[in-house]
């Protein structure tokens, strides 16, 4: 797959990290710049994508293997690359995605199994880009949970694994983030939202060409 001259930027974090919060307040602040940007999410983002979305958040914890899971959100990002996010990178749009392979690879591949070379050779083969830019919304993973579990929402599957996968989440994030530091941004996301929304702008706002 190939793209024209947009920017694609992602946002990853353990759960409850708030770059959920951060993705929107960071679409938001591009817009008042005056760019034109697409605001998204994984797994999710198109149709078909978030159809696979209500699939694998929702559910008993061990509703799927790992291995089912890693197909699941490979097909879902697959979906959505063809319908939302590389139109908008040929119409030169800067795409805010609210988690990308990354995630794949921390939740599937490093934390509920040793399938990280797995999730990368599909990657490879079915989706074959990564973001120009993935800013890492930086957690304690105790702090973290508390949250997200206090969102009593729907989709608390993974959720539901408990501390020692967040924990593990958060390590391999990190890992990931010194391995490829041309690609991640790493924010503390312990302190209030305005001034992580500030360092998360002007961390984008630096990539924009």
């Amino acid at each position: 797959m190939s793209a024209g001259q947009g920017l694609f930027v992602s946002l990853e974090g353990i759960d409850g990290s708030g770059k959920s919060t951060q993705a929107k307040l960071l679409a938001d602040a591009l817009k008042r710049d005056g760019h034109e940007v697409v605001l998204t999410r994984e797994p999710g983002g198109s149709p078909g994508a978030e159809e696979i979305r209500a699939l694998v958040l929702q559910g008993d914890p061990d509703r799927w293997s790992a291995e089912t899971e890693i197909l699941l959100f490979t097909a879902a990002r697959r979906d959505h690359m063809e319908r939302l996010i590389l139109p908008a990178l040929e119409a030169g749009k800067i795409v805010v995605c609210d988690r990308f392979a990354d995630s794949t690879r921390v939740y599937q591949g490093l934390s509920r199994g040793d399938l990280r070379r797995l999730v990368d050779q599909l990657h490879d083969l079915m989706i074959g880009r990564e973001p120009d830019l993935t800013v890492l919304i930086d957690m304690e993973p105790d702090a973290g949970l508390a949250r997200a579990k206090g969102r009593q929402g729907a989709e608390e599957r993974f959720e539901d694994f408990g501390l020692s996968l967040q924990e593990r989440m958060r390590a391999g994030y990190l890992d990931m983030a010194q391995a490829a530091p041309d690609r991640f941004r790493v924010i503390d996301g312990g302190r209030d939202i305005e001034t992580v929304a500030g360092d998360v702008h002007a961390a984008v706002a630096a990539a924009i060409p």
